[in-house]
């Protein structure tokens, strides 16, 4: 995976390219940089609602944070926009992580 500042060169000449700007938000999250991070799966959502990778990774993040129930917020847009594409299988990952926090 390409550092945080391999990305944003990369983002520099194409900053509205989805995979790179949820690339960036990834690692950031993996520096420990949870702000940006947080703000970085915003951007991929505010570019490209349909990128629901954002939405799983946003909500795990939170979770990690303990902001539970900003994380369930998360997970039903995010199961909200896989049911609009018609994509069960990250609909049924994202209820799955949803149910979990039932738990909690």
């Amino acid at each position: 995976m390409p550092s945080v500042e391999q990305l944003e060169a990369l983002l520099k000449s194409d900053p509205g390219d989805v995979f790179l700007n949820f690339g960036l938000a990834v690692q950031l999250g993996k520096e420990q940089r949870y702000a940006e991070s947080l703000a970085g799966f915003d951007r991929v959502i505010g570019l490209d609602s349909s990128y629901l990778a954002a939405y799983h990774q946003k909500a795990k993040m939170l979770i990690h944070l303990r902001q539970i129930d900003e994380a369930k917020r998360v997970l039903a847009a995010g199961i909200a926009a896989a049911q609009q594409a018609g994509n069960h299988h990250a609909r049924s990952e994202m209820q799955e992580l949803l149910d979990s926090l039932s738990l909690v």
